[in-house]
């Protein structure tokens, strides 16, 4: 049975951010990501993990000026010293929370532009080198131009051909059901191919980003097919939900795990 993250930067927002994680755990979640935990000190986030018996799953990497649209540094020429900084500034926080992967984002650039896939391929290799050390996954994904125009990576062919022909055993692909729908479609056929490259899961309906099983997929389907490949990792709920975060709910109820 898929292990579900709850996406606390989306979910519970009706509470402070430091509030969300005994409001996740209390509606029966195990685990928890969010975009970026930069804004509270390492320290408060990792008490709330343990206090509460959650696990961190996953969280970004700094993507430089997000209030004045940045969307990652990494194919971006001439930014790779701030690159650097930010992940040194991530292990802070993978230390106290003891996340073991982390989501590099690519950046608002022209994947036809040789500068900007030159900057993105030594930002990776240098991102899972470093990350390696600390026994991390560096993970990429596709996202698609209608939520982000003009993000960098927007094609999981592309994604998955740098993983292998990098060939670092840490550098995984963050695999978005709802960004692979609504760029490719065929999400099982691409799941059952790309599984092997696969470290991290997300989950949304499509169209409209909302709770599971309200949108065109078959999203049970897809989460009993997850069993069905042998997918150990977790499943992040990266969705708005429609009307208040415990009201839509209902899906998760088959999923729900017991906690003491």
């Amino acid at each position: 049975m898929p292990r579900f993250a709850a996406n606390l930067t989306l979910m519970f927002t009706e509470l402070p951010f430091l509030d969300r994680f005994a409001a996740a755990a209390e509606e029966g979640f195990t685990a928890v990501e969010f975009l970026f935990p930069y804004e509270h000190p390492p320290a408060a986030i990792g008490e709330r993990l343990r206090r509460h018996g959650l696990t961190q799953a996953l969280f970004n990497l700094p993507p430089g000026d997000w209030a004045a649209g940045e969307r990652g540094l990494a194919a971006l020429p001439g930014r790779a010293d701030e690159l650097k900084a930010g992940i040194e500034t991530a292990l802070a926080y993978a230390a106290e929370t003891g996340v073991r992967r982390l989501h590099l984002m690519a950046g608002m650039a022209d994947k036809a532009d040789p500068a900007a896939r030159d900057a993105y391929r030594g930002a990776v290799t240098w991102t899972a080198e470093r990350l390696g050390r600390e026994g991390i996954d560096v993970l990429l994904e596709p996202i698609n131009g209608r939520n982000m125009p003009g993000y960098f990576l927007d094609d999981f062919g592309f994604a998955a051909a740098l993983i292998r022909d990098l060939a670092a055993p840490n550098l995984k692909l963050q695999f978005d059901l709802y960004h692979c729908q609504i760029l490719h479609g065929d999400v099982t056929a691409r799941l059952r191919a790309l599984m092997p490259l696969i470290g991290h899961v997300q989950t949304a309906s499509v169209p409209d980003r909302h709770e599971p099983g309200t949108g065109e997929m078959n999203d049970a389907f897809l989460f009993a097919e997850l069993d069905r490949l042998g997918y150990g990792g977790f499943v992040g709920c990266e969705y708005n939900p429609k009307a208040g975060t415990r009201e839509g709910l209902g899906w998760f109820a088959p999923y729900r795990e017991a906690r003491p």
